[in-house]
């Protein structure tokens, strides 16, 4: 099963978290790397999506269909990342548009095969 990990764009700073929008360089950096992944991303991927507003914005910039899950959240888990992926069981990529750390997180159980969830990462709102 392919899996591809896609951070949200550069978003504002503010309350509440799941209605954060992207900034003017979260834009342009959400385009150019929808437009790379465009070329290079099969017709058949599933894109999954937080319903989170920068994740939203992030997907759009791809101008292909998405389904918001609720379960990739920014408070989500990796089980649940996973879980919504179908993971390892999908027959078509997957392309997962998410947060930090959850996405770091699972990305490094996946290469490791260890658990990463124990460790506290500082989100933007605490750097």
């Amino acid at each position: 099963m392919e899996l591809i990990l896609w951070r949200h764009a550069e978003a504002e700073m503010g309350e509440p978290d799941e209605g954060r929008a992207l900034t003017a360089k979260g834009h342009k950096q959400a385009w150019k790397m929808a437009e790379w992944l465009d070329h290079n991303l099969p017709n058949s991927c599933k894109i999954l999506v937080s319903p989170a507003t920068r994740t939203v914005q992030t997907a759009e910039a791809l101008g292909r269909k998405f389904k918001i899950v609720d379960d990739l959240s920014p408070e989500s888990s990796v089980e649940k990342v996973l879980a919504a992926t179908h993971w390892p069981d999908s027959r078509e990529p997957v392309l997962v548009i998410g947060h930090q750390p959850t996405l770091g997180q699972l990305a490094a159980t996946l290469v490791t095969a260890v658990s990463y969830t124990h460790l506290t990462l500082p989100t933007n709102r605490e750097v």
